[in-house]
């Protein structure tokens, strides 16, 4: 600590208070940046300094997440956090605060005091995040969202190339009348899927048709009522891009209640790769989301990249062909 007051130019005492994330000391931001600066360029850790190697607490890494229960992405998430983190022989900690800015700065503080070695803050939703200012005294990443200004290193999955991905493999197969149910409007998810779907479309030189698109819900109800549209309603589609595997479970539904057959009469392709889409019958053909490849990324990034550019990483969502896209021979 010494030796980071010197570099620095402040008191032993003024470290300890930047690095214990003491909010209530009038320190200015210049003043604690120079704190920062000096910490990583010395390599200095709160704890362990001055011991033997062999006596070196493991390092550790904190992870912080909106939600866990809600959705199955957050533990495979973690999963590959936890993986990379082995790999490192380091530790993972993991907080879960409901979204409440109030807990996510007690945490910030506790891990300020701990001396971890980085700080991955995450969510569970893809979208633009104002993270607490507490953060910016970590090596950070955002991990499944982004923030507006980019201050941050960040990953999130390439969702426009996913739909495109998925939308080419249905006009592989020859399909020229294909359907799309997005998810709600205001999530990034469902625009970006929508987007790729259209990109591909307009490149394959296939005209959208308008009344072949149906909003839904990103639930198996929204599948279901959105296909059994499509089929009362318009023109008949060859193929049904949904932008989720659980519409997609509902459109099975939709399709065999009308006497169709998923993947004989009409194709049907889903979107994330959720445990259920191997096991519809027929199996179903879907994009992956890459929450493991993720998790290990963001953990890789804060304990090998010393100088680790501040960018978005957008991570490929490769399309996993099964049975319900192919044209019937």
């Amino acid at each position: 600590m010494k030796d980071v007051a010197a570099r620095a130019g402040v008191s032993q005492s003024t470290v300890s208070f930047v690095l214990n994330g003491m909010e209530d000391m009038r320190i200015g931001a210049e003043t604690r940046q120079r704190v920062l600066d000096a910490v990583a360029e010395l390599g200095y850790r709160p704890r362990g300094a001055g011991r033997p190697p062999s006596a070196l607490r493991k390092r550790v890494i904190g992870l912080m997440l909106d939600e866990i229960a809600t959705s199955p992405f957050a533990a495979i998430s973690i999963d590959g956090a936890q993986e990379e983190a082995r790999k490192h022989d380091a530790l993972l900690e993991i907080v879960m605060t409901g979204g409440d800015p109030e807990y996510e700065v007690a945490a910030l503080r506790k891990w300020a005091a701990d001396g971890v070695e980085g700080v991955i803050y995450g969510s569970i939703l893809t979208h633009k995040v104002t993270p607490p200012d507490i953060l910016g005294r970590h090596r950070a990443v955002l991990l499944n969202c982004y923030d507006g200004e980019g201050r941050y290193a960040s990953v999130v999955p390439a969702e426009r190339r996913g739909g495109e991905a998925a939308t080419k493999a249905l006009l592989a197969q020859g399909y020229r009348k294909i359907a799309f149910i997005s998810g709600e409007a205001w999530m990034d998810a469902s625009s970006q899927r929508k987007e790729g779907f259209e990109r591909a479309m307009r490149d394959a030189g296939v005209a959208i048709n308008p009344a072949l698109v149906r909003e839904g819900n990103f639930l198996p109800s929204g599948g279901r009522l959105a296909t059994l549209d499509l089929l009362r309603s318009g023109p008949r589609p060859e193929a049904i891009f949904c932008a989720n595997d659980l519409m997609a479970v509902g459109c099975y539904e939709a399709l065999k209640e009308l006497g169709e057959r998923p993947g004989e009469t009409i194709a049907v392709m889903g979107y994330d790769d959720q445990e259920i889409a191997q096991h519809l019958s027929p199996a179903l053909s879907t994009v992956l989301l890459p929450h493991r490849e993720m998790g290990q990324w963001a953990v890789s990034l804060l304990l090998e990249d010393l100088n680790y550019p501040r960018s978005q990483e957008r991570m490929e969502c490769p399309v996993i062909l099964r049975a319900s896209h192919f044209r019937s021979r």
